[in-house]
């Protein structure tokens, strides 16, 4: 977990308690060290939380305290919204859940008047049919990118032809009907995409693959003429 992700937590934590909770409670909570709880604590009010208490007293969070980042104008909510709506309607399982909790976290430590643009936003996502690639497949796609691992598959092309492929994957794709896989191919030696719903079999190797993932996508991005995002 990053730093911020773990400030941000304990933000949360503190804001659902109007006593002073102990340190050690507040630790083993988050899953950190008591030091690290000290040092995020020092860190938040230097940021400005007004948090009161010591060690074997307790903490407690006074009201009134918003992170800057949890500051938005009605467009950045619509687009939050909107965003975490197509994600819950057309990722899988796992994915979906995390898109409503990741609003709903974000919607907990919003000031009233803003929190009331969250709920009314009017902006909605229509159903799709579901894609047919399984749950399990796509979170073991998405765990090897963010790992760097190598994926061994099986994988049927259009014309129904199964090939054995060892794999480099650094992005996914989300389309309308079909996710895409982008990797690279030992076996073409270059960038390939494979829709996830022909992989057949999949497995995730202890291999990372020798390129960092970031290099992979820029390389990808030149060959195809895509402009960088930043």
């Amino acid at each position: 977990m990053s730093r911020a992700a773990r400030l941000l937590n304990l933000i949360q934590v503190l804001s659902r308690h109007r006593y002073p909770v102990a340190g050690a409670t507040l630790a083993s909570e988050l899953g950190i060290s008591i030091r690290t709880l000290y040092r995020d604590i020092g860190s938040l009010q230097g940021q400005g939380a007004d948090i009161v208490g010591e060690p074997g007293l307790g903490y407690v969070l006074r009201p009134g305290f918003l992170l800057p980042s949890m500051m938005f104008s009605s467009e950045e909510i619509e687009a939050l919204v909107l965003g975490s709506r197509w994600v819950a309607e057309r990722g899988d399982a796992r994915l979906a859940t995390a898109a409503r909790n990741a609003l709903a976290r974000i919607a907990a430590i919003l000031p009233p008047e803003l929190r009331g643009d969250l709920d009314s936003t009017a902006l909605l996502v229509a159903p799709t049919k579901q894609v047919p690639s399984g749950d399990r497949e796509l979170a073991a796609m998405r765990q090897a990118i963010r790992a760097e691992r190598k994926l061994a598959i099986r994988y049927l092309d259009l014309d129904e032809v199964a090939s054995e492929r060892t794999v480099w994957p650094f992005a996914l794709a989300y389309f309308e009907r079909v996710r895409m896989l982008v990797a690279w191919c030992e076996l073409r030696n270059d960038f390939r995409h494979f829709r996830t719903d022909r992989i057949t079999e999949l497995g995730v190797g202890e291999v990372r693959y020798p390129k960092r993932r970031q290099a992979l996508l820029r390389e990808w991005r030149l060959a195809r003429g895509i402009p960088d995002p930043r």
